[in-house]
């Protein structure tokens, strides 16, 4: 006789903290499944072994949401099935069962579930400029997860760029590990910055925080830029320096700063992959120039046994992923007949956040000029070593006006990332290549294993999962 399905969360960070947490109130015991080594997501990640900093030099400001995110997941564990180090790298589709495949500890698994809640998170948006793939240069996020998980900065002299509120609050943490901060380019116009007034109003300790950032990192000496757009990264097979432009009052003006690595990133981009995968649903969301499953207010998607929450439903940032998580869990509670009396209050806190969201992203523009400056013989697929010229030349050839044709004609997303890296900035060339907005060259489609996976993979008895 077969066991009986248990509800699946995928991912342990806050949205899945949060999630795991309600439906244990009511009596179920989920399986958790965590890529990472502990519990905590990228924003609240934690060493394999607690290394003597306090949670205070860890996540600064965030330090008490941290610690309680923390020691609610340790309580849960008696009543959770917690696998960390579990990568999901494919779901079944909803005719062929509610399968998930997952590569745990070397060894491949097959494991069912009754519901799923999908708490995938987000990663780093990149575009790609001259030089972008030479050795030390990090996105912002891997830069981050070497001082919370390491204990490490990724440099001695770090230069920071791109757009949106991780760009200053990385450099600050940054400066407060001790590494000497060379510049922060922000890409985005210092006059978008007077949308943070309207902000205040709304939300004035995430201003005031920004504030402190900023003047703590200019009272330190370092150099803040608005404007900016990278022209080449400097040095032989490591990275030595970044030269840039600038726009001023005074017209553009072309510098350089030294420096051993370089963080970039323009805001983060939606974990979508397993939502395609389980046939669900998608819409394009114009804010975030990012195609997202489907869902209603609680975390529901088109398939009916399976929910999203956090920022791979839709970025919003941590305290609006622990309601969202909360919320799945409800509406996954509530399909099973049972009522909950709070989502009005959920709802509401969350909608004050996305408020909050809305006025950010006009603070911190996504660059739609990017590819006006960027060459031809830059690279825009690192995988399969695609010029920005070869993916235009197949373009061209082909007629193409629909991202999965450029992908089939150019091999861009193809490769062992399979577009998660690309895949943003190759529907950027092409909508400004046909000259349509970005939601209408379509969306790449996912393919397993969303994540690599080694070689060796397949080669042990598969073990199943009922």
């Amino acid at each position: 006789m077969s066991e009986p399905l248990q509800p699946v969360i995928v991912g342990a960070g806050p949205a899945g903290i949060r999630a795991a947490e309600r439906l244990v109130r009511s009596g179920l015991r989920p399986i958790v499944l965590d890529e990472g080594q502990r519990a905590g997501g990228q924003i609240y990640r934690r060493p394999l072994i607690d290394d003597g900093r306090s949670y205070r030099s860890r996540y600064g400001s965030g330090a008490g949401k941290a610690q309680r995110l923390h020691q609610a997941f340790e309580a849960l564990l008696p009543a959770i099935d917690y696998r960390p180090e579990t990568l999901v790298w494919n779901i079944s589709a909803p005719e062929r069962g509610n399968q998930l495949d997952i590569l745990s500890s070397g060894v491949h698994r097959q494991i069912g579930f009754s519901q799923l809640i999908l708490c995938t998170g987000a990663t780093d948006r990149v575009l790609p400029f001259p030089g972008w793939t030479t050795p030390g240069v990090y996105t912002l996020g891997a830069s981050q997860t070497a001082l919370k998980a390491q204990g490490c900065t990724i440099g001695d002299r770090v230069a920071f760029m791109g757009s949106g509120p991780l760009l200053y609050l990385v450099a600050w943490q940054y400066m407060k590990a001790g590494a000497r901060v060379e510049a922060v380019l922000d890409t985005a116009p210092l006059a978008s910055k007077r949308h943070l007034l309207s902000l205040a109003a709304h939300a004035p300790r995430i201003v005031a925080l920004g504030l402190f950032y900023g003047l703590q990192l200019q009272f330190a000496g370092v150099k803040v830029r608005h404007g900016v757009r990278p022209e080449a990264v400097l040095g032989k097979g490591k990275v030595e320096g970044l030269r840039y432009r600038r726009r001023t009052l005074k017209g553009e003006r072309v510098e350089t700063v030294t420096c051993d690595a370089l963080a970039y990133g323009f805001a983060l981009r939606p974990e979508t992959q397993l939502a395609d995968l389980a046939g669900c649903r998608f819409r394009f969301d114009e804010r975030d120039r990012v195609w997202l499953p489907e869902r209603d207010a609680l975390g529901r998607t088109s398939r009916t046994d399976v929910y999203v929450a956090g920022d791979g439903s839709g970025i919003a940032g941590a305290d609006a992923a622990e309601i969202s998580g909360e919320l799945a869990a409800v509406a996954m509670l509530q399909d099973q007949g049972n009522v909950s009396t709070d989502v009005a209050r959920l709802l509401a806190s969350r909608e004050a956040i996305l408020r909050e969201r809305d006025i950010l992203e006009r603070a911190f523009p996504f660059p739609v000029d990017w590819f006006e400056t960027v060459p031809d013989e830059t690279t825009l697929c690192r995988c399969e070593e695609i010029s920005v010229a070869e993916a235009r030349r197949a373009m061209t050839a082909g007629s193409i006006t629909e991202i999965n044709r450029l992908k089939a004609l150019s091999r861009v997303g193809m490769g062992r990332c399979q577009g998660r890296m690309c895949s943003a900035a190759a529907t950027e060339l092409l909508s400004g290549a046909c000259g349509v907005p970005t939601g209408e060259v379509g969306r790449l489609r996912a393919q397993a294993p969303v994540k690599p996976i080694p070689l060796g993979f397949g080669g042990g008895e598969l073990e199943a999962r009922s």
